[in-house]
């Protein structure tokens, strides 16, 4: 997976209590908690670097004495984060998420200090192994198979410069590109590593690419006009065949990953047959009920992705890239407006409920 990290192991205790006083009833100060803080320009990678060991302990609570009955808390511990994290306990279970920058999540609570209730004596602190789980958070996402041309398609429309080859080369590392626009709109676009048939059941990439889409706004399908096929062993894959293929593998992996916006990149268009392709694949996505019998039954998705708009493109003599921007940018617009409405519509309903 390359120099990309998007799982890092913590272990992280919280201090543990000061002492209490008996013969005053003093009573010893708390522990320190283990706070994670979401940051900008933080990567999994530069926690590890920096903390090799990978613990992270809160300070202890002062004891209380004659001069201090109540001790004082001990010293908090916080550990800068990227945004976009799922923080995991060892089972697997979630604690929870940091979604934007300045947001705080308690990852380990420090012990009570000795008291009256405790004898005097005290507590430790919580102490446990978490998971950062980090998932690319994306205006837009690219989905395809290895050598659709989605890094190409990614270094036309942004400032992005993954690496490209001319083989049935994948992304090993996910790559992020910002698409700017005349009026100075940003628009972030993740290429991810290419998905593979068996992908929802972690075959090559798996899990790891799929998760990444989780949290894209949207999807952006790129697809070779000429089909696909990995290898020699491997069956070749019509255009039509790759969508009903990556649908599947979505599907497979978390239903509700259909239900996101969806645009359709077609691409290598300069490539000879590329027209008469076209015309083929725009018959059967028109009607795709009537193509299903290509496919195996377990390969055909129960529902299809219903592309807002389908744009033929070629990376190598730039038709079409104007085009897929904007269309970019008209649906990211279109969602947000619907969002508004609805954040409007809820606050309306708040303000007539309570008067």
């Amino acid at each position: 997976y390359g120099n990309f990290i998007d799982d890092l192991r913590l272990y992280v205790r919280g201090g543990t209590g000061g002492m209490g006083y008996p013969r005053l009833g003093g009573e010893g100060g708390r522990g320190g908690d283990v706070w994670f803080v979401a940051q900008e320009r933080t990567t999994l990678r530069s926690i590890r670097d920096r903390y090799p060991q990978k613990r992270f302990v809160a300070g202890t609570g002062a004891n209380s004495s004659v001069q201090a009955l109540k001790g004082e808390k001990g010293k908090d511990c916080e550990v800068h984060v990227p945004v976009g994290i799922s923080v995991l306990c060892d089972d697997g279970k979630q604690i929870g998420e940091l979604n934007a920058a300045g947001e705080r999540l308690l990852a380990a609570r420090g012990g009570l200090g000795g008291s009256l209730a405790t004898n005097f004596v005290p507590c430790k602190g919580q102490r446990r192994i978490v998971h950062l789980d980090l998932k690319l958070i994306a205006d837009v996402g690219l989905v395809g198979f290895p050598n659709a041309g989605k890094s190409s398609v990614l270094s036309k429309i942004s400032h992005a410069k993954p690496e490209i080859a001319h083989y049935a080369f994948t992304t090993v590392q996910p790559e992020l590109g910002k698409v700017m626009y005349a009026d100075y709109k940003q628009i972030s676009v993740a290429d991810l590593p290419g998905l593979i048939e068996g992908a929802h059941a972690n075959k090559g990439m798996g899990h790891k690419f799929l998760k990444h889409v989780e949290r894209t706004k949207q999807l952006l399908l790129v697809v070779d006009i000429s089909g696909f096929q990995l290898s020699i062993k491997t069956q070749f894959r019509t255009a039509f065949e790759t969508i009903l293929l990556l649908t599947k593998e979505l599907e497979l992996y978390k239903e509700e990953l259909l239900t996101k916006p969806a645009l359709l990149a077609i691409n290598k268009m300069d490539l000879p047959c590329a027209k008469d392709n076209l015309n083929e694949l725009t018959k059967q996505l028109q009607n795709p009920q009537d193509f299903l019998d290509l496919l195996q039954e377990e390969m055909i998705p129960a529902n299809t992705l219903e592309f807002k708009d389908i744009i033929p493109v070629s990376t190598y003599t730039g038709e079409g890239i104007e085009e897929l921007k904007a269309c970019i940018r008209k649906s990211i617009d279109e969602e947000a407006e619907q969002e508004n409405e609805e954040y409007r519509k809820k606050k309306l309903l708040l303000l007539q409920t309570s008067e």
